[in-house]
């Protein structure tokens, strides 16, 4: 009928006269249009919508099976001024808001960068699995139960030494009122019994507590994301790479796999080699008779996963322990200390990681520095791994581009 815009309907390029009335030779008056009109949104559907009516009765010949909400349209014309400056205003916008959002949310985002690096870790070792027939599920969960095993294992180990020596608290306060034990007169000359009153009496106590629980519970959600992440690993990488546009997208796979492989490696190599070293401790330890071998060997493990500083403050710790057997363990013990540190930067660590991570020495130490000017002790752990990162970036697009210029 003329003048009713519910029985015009256009045809799209290359559709044939019976496709002018909708999918399966819809009647005019609106029959395409009910069907592109959904059932659950916006009824009671009526006659005579007009322009909208035209609309649904074209959106009705898109869809399909392989395509239920139609084609791609054609590009926005970037050519227009006015799009040029919108775009640049919602430029400046985008930045202000993602710079106030890092501002506002930086611990959260450390936290959630850890939990990536761990997942990051964790992911060669799942990888391996399912390359040799585990569902990604089942590697997810064997890595997690034998990463909570460790824990636990962990926790049994030291709690039974911090309970025995919390039991001679009462001594080491007796000893410091005695003139002629070493404890007296460090309390003499340092006011040690003075200091601990004061900082129990005074709340630190307390915020140590407070401190301790906030750790435990950022660690715990540092775990839980990075469970998720590991588990959702093939998504995640498949989302990220969708960002690229599709004539880059080959090169930004192969950079991509590359810097997550060299942070793995460095996350999984660290531990490894972290493991070798209190494993080394606790045998030399063990057979010169210091004290609490397997706790002081559990905290060797646990400070050498610190890039430099880690080891070093660890041998120092076991090393005081041990002069107070005597001097030449105390000095035997040092020396194994320095000969591992040797051994560990020279030929441990490159052995287990050194073909995937390949940092120059400068840039390691730079990185380590800056590392926990940033975010201290995180901020020094992940400082390799990103430095690798970097390394290889300027190595694969920036000094190439330079020499093209």
């Amino acid at each position: 009928m003329p003048g009713d815009d519910t029985t015009t309907t256009s045809t799209a390029p290359g559709a044939g006269a019976g496709d002018a009335t909708g999918a399966g030779g819809a009647e005019p008056g609106g029959g395409a249009a009910q069907r592109a009109h959904h059932d659950y949104i916006g009824q009671p559907h009526a006659e005579g919508e007009g322009v909208i009516g035209r609309a649904e009765a074209d959106a009705d010949r898109l869809t399909s099976e392989r395509e239920p909400l139609g084609p791609l349209g054609p590009p926005v014309d970037r050519g227009s001024a006015f799009l040029r400056g919108a775009a640049a205003a919602a430029g400046v916008v985008v930045i202000l808001a993602v710079a106030g959002l890092v501002v506002l949310a930086r611990s959260e985002l450390v936290l959630m960068g850890l939990a990536l690096f761990l997942a990051l870790g964790a992911e060669p070792v799942v990888s391996w699995l399912i390359r040799h027939g585990w569902a990604r599920w089942l590697g997810v969960t064997a890595v997690v139960v034998i990463g909570l095993a460790a824990t636990a294992g962990f926790v049994v180990l030291v709690m039974p030494v911090i309970a025995e020596q919390a039991a001679q608290v009462p001594a080491y306060l007796q000893a410091a009122q005695n003139q002629d034990t070493l404890i007296g007169q460090l309390n003499t000359r340092f006011g040690l019994q003075q200091t601990l009153e004061q900082y129990v009496t005074g709340g630190g106590l307390l915020s140590a507590g407070r401190a301790v629980f906030g750790a435990l519970g950022s660690a715990l959600l540092v775990v839980v994301l990075a469970v998720y992440f590991v588990a959702d690993m093939p998504r995640i990488r498949r989302s990220v790479y969708r960002f690229v546009p599709a004539s880059r997208r080959p090169r930004a796979v192969l950079l991509g796999d590359a810097i997550a492989l060299r942070v793995g490696a460095y996350m999984l190599g660290n531990v490894i080699v972290s493991l070798i070293a209190g494993a080394s401790s606790l045998v030399v330890l063990f057979l010169l008779g210091v004290p609490y071998p397997f706790l002081l060997a559990t905290v060797v493990a646990v400070l050498d996963l610190i890039p430099i500083a880690g080891s070093v403050t660890a041998g120092v710790i076991a090393t005081l322990v041990a002069f107070t057997v005597s001097g030449p363990v105390g000095l035997a013990v040092a020396g194994f200390f320095v000969a591992y540190r040797f051994l560990e930067d020279y030929l441990i660590f490159p052995g287990v990681v050194g073909r995937f991570v390949q940092v120059p020495a400068l840039l390691t130490l730079i990185a380590v520095l800056l590392g926990g000017v940033l975010y201290g002790i995180i901020g020094v752990i992940i400082a390799i791994p990103i430095a690798a990162a970097v390394h290889l970036l300027l190595h694969e697009i920036v000094y190439p581009r330079l020499d093209q210029t």
